[in-house]
């Protein structure tokens, strides 16, 4: 018993430090894409494109051309892991591997690729803005307006990440599972719900893309970020008819509890077992 102990208190030491981890990474990615460029426009604290060169003398800059490249390698980089582990042939390897802490793993990676995303990105500032809002009022009022859309659409994205079990999600729920002898948390799902979220590797494109195109000033590597992830997610995108028709069904579930509060108990275990 006591070595089932300390194996139970490792794998959760593991599995909280790699959660802080994730959330430190994630905060700093939102900085990173989202607050970070909006600030720079309010304030001109950076120069974030010259407009005063041409296209054609930009793209022949190596500087320019370098600062690409990296920034298309660490893209990839991101890619490769994200899509690489979450193979099902890779998963199924690693899950032999690391048993419980499969999915710690995989978010530590991705917390990983992001983390080195945002410390060696290189910015291109010897090249034009795709567009610039820079006179006023607007070049004051539409960073305003990015920043709440942007602050509206991550606060949209931590409410379905919420929704959508974040322990689960971060590989907490499986070592807390596993240390009490009940499995794999995905068993106790649903046929439907495992189906749906064997699909649903992204279920927050719309905000993404927000968060990702609406900026008051589109520079050269932000068009890269936004058209390499934008692109990835699209093809990530797997949900079908029957995903929609379950989505449909939990909802309207969801509304009527919510509209017929005064309904007893009896009526909401019924939609518990539908």
């Amino acid at each position: 018993m006591a070595s089932v102990g300390l194996r139970g208190w490792a794998l959760c030491t593991v599995s909280l430090l790699n959660s802080a981890f994730v959330f430190i990474s994630g905060a700093d990615f939102i900085r990173f894409i989202s607050f970070r460029a909006i600030y720079h426009n309010i304030t001109g604290d950076t120069t974030l494109c010259q407009d005063s060169i041409p296209w054609s003398v930009a793209l022949q800059d190596s500087s320019v051309l370098g600062s690409l490249f990296v920034d298309l390698g660490l893209l990839a980089l991101f890619i490769v892991q994200h899509s690489l582990l979450a193979w099902s042939p890779v998963k199924q390897a690693l899950q032999s591997v690391l048993g419980t802490l499969n999915r710690t793993a995989y978010c530590f990676t991705t917390a990983l690729a992001l983390q080195i995303i945002m410390r060696y990105w290189q910015p291109v500032t010897g090249a034009p803005c795709l567009w610039s809002v820079r006179h006023a009022p607007w070049s004051i009022w539409f960073p305003l307006l990015c920043f709440s859309l942007h602050f509206l659409c991550w606060a949209i994205i931590c409410s379905i990440l919420m929704i959508f079990d974040y322990p689960e999600l971060l590989g907490i729920k499986q070592v807390y599972y596993d240390c009490l002898g009940l499995g794999d948390p995905l068993s106790h799902k649903s046929p439907r719900a495992q189906r749906l979220l064997s699909h649903l590797r992204h279920p927050v494109c719309l905000e993404l893309g927000v968060v990702l195109w609406l900026l008051p000033a589109l520079s050269l590597d932000r068009l890269l970020l936004a058209g390499t992830l934008s692109t990835y997610l699209a093809l990530a995108h797997s949900l079908d008819k029957q995903d929609l028709a379950y989505l449909c069904v939990q909802l309207n579930h969801k509304l009527q509890l919510f509209a017929e509060p005064h309904r007893g108990s009896g009526d909401a275990s019924d939609h518990k077992e539908e």
